[in-house]
C-alpha cells in the first residue's frame, strides 16, 4: 500500500510544484536508490522489462529512482526534463491479469525515460497499456497483482492518471491532490480510453453516459476496503487542505511521516492487526504486511529541482538527503533481500528495527535531531540547487556521510541504554520472522 501526494504552485510557500510518495512493499524487500543516464540507442533495440521485451526508445532521458531492488521498474522516480511519478496499487471488478506483461512500476519508468512533460506522461503510459496490456506478479515473497493509478508532475503541470487493464482516465490538477490505493476519479475527468463508459455500460455497472462514475462503476469492494485508501486519502488531503498556500517541502515530508493520529506521542506500530497510516508499519498478517521502505519529495523548480530521498524505511526513523539528477551519487549495486553492511538500506535496518522494540520511547530521542538537521539540509540544499554539479555532488555526498553517522550515533545510543523492550506478542513475532529471513545481526 502507498500514498502519493501533489501540490501545484497556486498552493505552495513558494510557488513551486511539489511530488511526494511513500512506497510501502514487504519489510525485506530492499528499496534501491538508481540512476541512470540519458542514452541513444541504435535501431531496432529491445528493453527487458520484469517480465516482457520491447522496442526500445531511440533516445531516453536521464532517470534517478527508487525501486523494489528485483524488478526493472520503480514505485517513484524523475527525470532530467523535470518529470516526476509515483503509482499506486489500486483493485477492480475487472480482476487484475496473471499472465506476464508490464506491471506499473514498469510503465512508470518507461514514461520517465520517454517523456519530457507531464502530459507526455500520460500518452506513454497509455500507449503501452493499449498495446501491451498489464500484467504479472508484482509481489516480492507473497503474489500480489493489481492494476495502477498514477500522480504525475513537472514544473507547470499535474496530473493523475488511473487505469484498469487497457481501460484508462486522467483529470489535470490544481490545487493539491492526493491518492492511495483506490480509484479517485469520478465524471470529470479531462482524458479517457475511448470505450471507458460503454464497457461500463455494457457490464451493467451505470445506465448510461450520465451515470457513469469512474471509481464507483469500476472498483472492487474487498480489496479496497481493506487496503484502507479512503481513511489515508481523507487524512492526506485533510493534511494539505489545512496547509494551502503555505505547502513547502516540510509540509510534504511531516505527511509523509503521518500515523493518522492527532496525538502523534501516543502512536506505537505494535498497536492492532488492522489499519494503515501514512508512514506505514508492518506487523502481525495478513492484512499489515507491508511497510513504507523509501520516501521521496520532488521539489520541482523549473530551473532548479532538487529531490529529497530517505532510500531507507519509515520515514519516521529516517532522514529526509538531498540529490540531484544532473550531480547524482553512485547507484548502489548487488542489492539482495538480506542483510548488507555496505547498503545504506539494509544500515539503517538495524537502527529501524532498534527502534520498534520501544518505539514510544526510542522515537523520542531521534527526532529533534532528526528535524533540526532536515531544516538545515532543506535550507542549504535551496542555495546549493543553484550551483555547480561539482557542488551539488559535493554537498550530497557530505549529506549522505552526515546522515549516515547520524544514524550510527542513534543506533549506538539505543543500543547501549538498555531500554525494556515494549512490544505486543503477535508484532514481536512479525518481526523476529522477518529478521530470520533477512539475517539481520
Amino acid at each position: 500500500m502507498c500514498d502519493t501526494i501533489i501540490a501545484t504552485p497556486e498552493t505552495t510557500a513558494d510557488g513551486v510544484m511539489l511530488f511526494g510518495k511513500n512506497s510501502d512493499r514487504e519489510p525485506n524487500e530492499a528499496q534501491q536508490i538508481v540512476f541512470y543516464p540519458a542514452a541513444v540507442h541504435p535501431p531496432g533495440t529491445k528493453v527487458k522489462c520484469t517480465y516482457i521485451e520491447i522496442d526500445q526508445a531511440q533516445e531516453t532521458y536521464a532517470v534517478f529512482l527508487s525501486k523494489p531492488f528485483w524488478i526493472r521498474g520503480a514505485e517513484m522516480g524523475v527525470n532530467d526534463q523535470g518529470v516526476a511519478i509515483g503509482n499506486e496499487a489500486i483493485f477492480s471488478k475487472i480482476p487484475a491479469s496473471k499472465n506476464p506483461g508490464l506491471i506499473g512500476m514498469d510503465l512508470l519508468r518507461l514514461a520517465l525515460e520517454r517523456a519530457s512533460t507531464a502530459s507526455e506522461a500520460i500518452q506513454v503510459i497509455t500507449d503501452l497499456i493499449r498495446q501491451f496490456g498489464q500484467g504479472g506478479n508484482c509481489g516480492y515473497t507473497h503474489p500480489f497483482y493489481y492494476h495502477n493509478s498514477f500522480l504525475i508532475a513537472d514544473p507547470t503541470e499535474a496530473w493523475v492518471l488511473e487505469t484498469v487493464d487497457r481501460h484508462w482516465a486522467a483529470k489535470k490538477i490544481t490545487g493539491f491532490y492526493s491518492i492511495s490505493n483506490g480509484l479517485t476519479v469520478g465524471n470529470d475527468f479531462d482524458q479517457c480510453s475511448p470505450d471507458l463508459i460503454n464497457f461500463a455500460i455494457k457490464k451493467g455497472w451505470c445506465k448510461n453516459q450520465e451515470d457513469f462514475h469512474f471509481a464507483r462503476c469500476y472498483s472492487d469492494f474487498l480489496f479496497t476496503k481493506f487496503s484502507y485508501c479512503q481513511s489515508r486519502r481523507n487524512r492526506t488531503m485533510n493534511l494539505l487542505r489545512n496547509s494551502a498556500g503555505r505547502i513547502n517541502i516540510s509540509t510534504f515530508m511531516s505527511i509523509l511521516r503521518d500515523h493518522n493520529s492527532s496525538d502523534d506521542d501516543s502512536f506505537s506500530p505494535d498497536k492492532g492487526l488492522t489499519g494503515a497510516s501514512v508512514c506505514m508499519h508492518a506487523s502481525f498478517g495478513p492484512i499489515r504486511i507491508s511497510q513504507t521502505t523509501g520516501s521521496l519529495v520532488a521539489h520541482l523548480h523549473p530551473k532548479h529541482p532538487t529531490y529529497f530521498t530517505t532510500g531507507t524505511a519509515a520515514p519516521c526513523t529516517s532522514i529526509f538527503k538531498p540529490v540531484w539528477i544532473d550531480a547524482p551519487v553512485a547507484s548502489e549495486q548487488n542489492f539482495k533481500g538480506e542483510f548488507d553492511p555496505a547498503s545504506i538500506f539494509w544500515r539503517h535496518e538495524q537502527l529501524h528495527r532498534t527502534i520498534l522494540k520501544n518505539y514510544r520511547e526510542s522515537i523520542q530521542k531521534i527526532i529533534t535531531e532528526r528535524d533540526q538537521m532536515e531544516r538545515e539540509l532543506v535550507e542549504n540544499s535551496l542555495k546549493i540547487a543553484r550551483q555547480s554539479a561539482a557542488e551539488k555532488f559535493a554537498y550530497s555526498q557530505s549529506c549522505a556521510e552526515r546522515t549516515n553517522d547520524t544514524e550510527q550515533k542513534w543506533l549506538e545510543m539505543l543500543t547501549s541504554s538498555k531500554q525494556k523492550a515494549h512490544q505486543n506478542f503477535c508484532h514481536r513475532l512479525a518481526w523476529k520472522k522477518w529478521d530470520k529471513q533477512a539475517k539481520m545481526p
